[in-house]
């Protein structure tokens, strides 16, 4: 979602004039009893701008593209074709004259009456389709192999260029006309922005099962070069996924899409029969389809079958999403897919075009995306080369891939390509020759990364900027300036650390870090997969009970807080971490750690028999597992941002720090365990959950105890309890949940009015049960340190801390507004009962 808010960003820096288009409207009606038609064929003679009318028989196209008439079809109807008017805005009613169309042995009558489903020749025509699918999937073969090229383009939509203009953008870049290109589909001038190129082959093997990609030439250029390469290839890919109509669930734009071939489709759609027509010479059936309610998330389309086929072989697939439908972002979408039958009955997908045409905010520039896949040389017989499925990998990249020249494009690119977009490199070089946009997008840049380049190349790169000012109550004003080091200086060592001060206590806090990659890098240490060591020493605070994995401890947007945050101690660290990374998303890390955990006014060492203790030491050993199949992230500087959630993720750690190993005053012995995934409902949205729990088995002091964890910001953190003080409970033992419910609309969808507002319902529940043993009880040892008087610690009962939040989702299509309210242990001193959060939430 960085890429939207950046993509946004560039398109406000362009001036765009009208552009010179038609609009035309009307209704499709019966001749004789003038009720509209629903579901009609409406098409701009001399081009192929077309759609469906809608339930109400109301129809409207827009086009760039020159037509002289508009004509009209529908099963059971005669086409009629009627000259168009003049004007760029015209309201132009169709009547057709009922006739009766026969299908083979379905008869379609003309006679209006309500829809049903029962005794629907279309809905039994769907469930053909269904029940034979497995009759033509080409995967029902021991092995498949086929050749794959994709392009997928980035526009700037009726890009309207101004030759006359002697001053502003127009003036600036008046080379930006030698680049501009057409719309295929729409007519509309664009001007493309970004382009990824791939070529690839595929492989298929039934047993025992795999599939992998590999991927022999891989083109990019564009506004979009300045972000991870291929974090940005696998995001495109996650978004504008290939569609399967064959599926339950189309994943698409990050959401779920009922498909029109699933179980419950007779449910969420109405089918028709809608006319005959000839496809490549080949006469068709045409079924049509379109969902029950077009707020939810479903296509309309059309479905064109052989007649006579009793396959079911479909040989053409037109998608679309309805006008009304709960996305955000994009204004109309088509997606067309063309197939041919194998001798042996397999349908093989020779073409997948998708384009469409989007608004990332009003009153700024359309963006105009598509994503054209070609598809040649399918045979059935065993991968070239075997060894591909013993790559953990599903997609593996050829070495040189990236650094292909213009003559293998030339030789090998399965479909044609515009100047505009074959000239894309050319266009950015003279872009960044003009210093208003250079620094422009170098602005871009730090903003969307977070770092600041000090050189080109750069060697050293300073940042996060959103740690740069923050606040909290026991160092009040915080500034920190930090940075790393990158593969321009040495592609396998690196280096990062921070300086920070802090105005109230007037310390100083830092951090420095040395890592050996055993993997060269292209620009950081960071990078996927990791295989290093690294030694790292920090003085810093310790912030107990508020440790968000999501956000820098210090991040700036954190610091507005409902109660002061004292509970924080100092802390010296030195470790030494080997840390492991495989292709197939498991991972290691050991390290070896030396901590001093230093006492604060407010955060006591003071033990059973009175003494005050200024500070103590653990030293430990740990080691974690990670297995994370399938998982998608976007690869950032100082981390990762999940592209989306449905990979699971388990994880398992221990902590061993033996009572007297190189003088620690007490023993530390944890192990702790996690779980978590998306779980999808088809078009009623998804669930994700997430469940841990750990054990402390030694006697420890309370900062080594297992601290659920608190969120004291107004913002909603996910992997803290919004409700919860910190260090309120204090255990040796827990387990803990945490479930969000985001429906996408399922109840707010049907409410008139409302629906247009496109909100979205997000429901949270979690909780923590926990147990504070004897041994670890500091009033039954002495030896202990007390639990500190200002955090008001309780012992939990049997009965687990839990909170709920209800919030609308998508307000202004940005923001998440939820009321959370604590349900248990409502009376505890100090608790907080109940509150509104926030955040921000950029999502389709």
């Amino acid at each position: 979602m960085r890429f939207i808010i950046l993509f946004s960003l560039l398109l406000s820096a362009s001036a765009l004039a009208v552009a010179q288009t038609v609009t035309v409207r009307g209704v499709v009606r019966d001749s004789l009893s003038g009720k509209p038609i629903p579901f009609a064929s409406v098409l701009l003679k001399g081009t192929d701008r077309g759609v469906l009318t809608d339930e109400k028989g109301r129809y409207s196209i827009t086009s760039a593209l020159p037509f002289d008439s508009v004509m009209a079809s529908s099963l059971g109807y005669g086409t009629r074709t009627v000259p168009s008017k003049k004007g760029s805005k015209i309201k132009l009613d169709i009547d057709l004259v009922s006739t009766g169309v026969m299908l083979g042995e379905v008869i379609a009558k003309p006679k209006r009456q309500h829809y049903t489903k029962k005794n629907n020749p279309a809905v039994a025509f769907m469930e053909r389709i269904r029940a034979t699918s497995d009759l033509n999937d080409p995967r029902r073969n021991p092995h498949y192999n086929y050749d794959k090229y994709e392009r997928i383009t980035l526009a700037i939509n009726d890009y309207q260029f101004n030759d006359s203009a002697k001053s502003g953008i127009d003036k600036t870049f008046s080379f930006l006309k030698e680049y501009i290109d057409t719309s295929e589909v729409s007519g509309k001038p664009i001007l493309n922005v970004a382009l990824r190129e791939k070529l690839s082959s595929v492989h298929y093997r039934k047993e025992p099962h795999g599939e992998k990609e590999y991927v022999t030439g891989l083109r990019n250029s564009g506004f979009d070069d300045m972000l991870d390469k291929q974090s940005m290839q696998t995001f495109y890919e996650d978004v504008l996924r290939e569609v399967d109509v064959y599926s339950n669930d189309i994943t698409l734009f990050q959401n779920r899409f009922v498909s029109p071939l699933s179980k419950i489709a007779p449910d969420f759609y109405k089918f028709y029969l809608t006319d005959t027509v000839a496809v490549d010479t080949t006469r068709c059936v045409e079924l049509t389809f379109v969902p029950r309610n077009s707020s939810t998330m479903g296509f309309t389309g059309r479905f064109y079958v052989p007649l006579g086929d009793t396959t079911m072989f479909i040989k053409r697939i037109i998608l679309r999403v309805p006008r009304d439908i709960n996305l955000n972002f994009i204004d109309g979408l088509v997606i067309m897919q063309d197939y041919v039958k194998a001798p042996d009955g397999s349908r093989l997908k020779t073409k997948d075009d998708m384009v469409l045409e989007a608004t990332v905010m009003p009153g700024m520039p359309g963006v105009y995306g598509r994503r054209h896949t070609v598809y040649e040389n399918h045979d059935f017989n065993p991968a070239p080369d075997p060894s591909v499925f013993d790559r953990g990998l599903s997609q593996i990249i050829a070495p040189g891939a990236a650094y292909r020249g213009d003559s293998f494009w030339n030789e090998n690119r399965m479909a044609e390509i515009s100047h505009g977009e074959n000239s894309m490199e050319k266009m950015m070089e003279r872009m960044r020759s003009v210093p208003i946009f250079y620094w422009g997008e170098k602005v871009v840049k730090t903003f969307v990364s977070g770092y600041l380049s000090t050189s080109n190349p750069p060697y050293f790169d300073i940042g996060p900027m959103t740690s740069l000012i923050s606040y909290n109550s026991v160092e009040g004003l915080r500034l920190r300036l930090g940075g790393i080091t990158t593969a321009n200086l040495s592609r396998r060592w690196f280096a990062r650390g921070y300086g920070a001060y802090g105005f109230k206590d007037h310390r100083w806090k830092y951090s420095a870090e040395l890592e050996y990659s055993f993997r060269d890098k292209d620009y950081h240490s960071r990078e996927f997969p990791v295989h290093s060591v690294r030694a790292t020493h920090l003085y810093d605070l310790d912030r107990l009970g508020q440790l968000s994995l999501m956000h820098n401890d210090d991040n700036m947007f954190l610091s507005f807080r409902r109660l002061p945050d004292r509970q924080m101690t100092y802390h010296r660290v030195t470790k030494f971490e080997y840390i492991l990374e495989t292709e197939s998303h498991f991972s290691l890390e050991a390290r070896l750690q030396s901590e001093t955990q230093y006492s604060t006014p407010f955060m006591t060492f003071i033990d059973g028999y009175g003494r005050n203790f200024g500070h103590y030491t653990v030293n430990s050993m740990r080691i974690q597992l990670r297995y994370a199949p399938g998982e998608k992230f976007y690869q950032m500087k100082t981390g990762r941002l999940p592209i989306n959630f449905d990979a699971p993720v388990f994880t398992l750690s221990h902590t061993f720090a033996p009572k007297g190993f190189m003088g620690n005053p007490y023993a530390l012995n944890v192990t702790e365990a996690s779980v978590s995934k998306r779980f999808w409902f088809s078009a009623f949205g998804y669930l994700d959950a997430s469940v841990k729990g750990g054990h402390v088995w030694s006697r420890s002091p309370y900062p080594n105890l297992l601290i659920p964890g608190a969120n004291l910001s107004y913002m909603l953190v996910p992997d803290l309890f919004s409700c919860l003080n910190p260090m309120e409970f204090i255990n040796d033992s827990y387990a803990q949940w945490d479930l969000t419910y985001w429906a996408n609309g399922t109840i707010l969808n049907y409410i008139p009015i409302i629906k247009k507002l496109k909100l979205r319902e997000a429901i949270t529940f979690k909780g923590v049960w926990g147990h504070l043993s004897d041994r670890n009880k500091p009033w039954l040892n002495p030896q202990l340190y007390g639990f500190p008087e200002i955090c008001q610690t309780q012992v939990m009962s049997g009965t687990p801390y839990m909170e709920m939040s209800v919030g609308l989702d998508n307000i202004f299509r940005i923001l998440r507004l939820d009321y959370s309210w604590r349900l248990t242990y409502r009376d505890s001193p100090g608790a907080c009962k109940s509150g509104l959060r926030f955040t921000f939430h950029f999502t389709f």
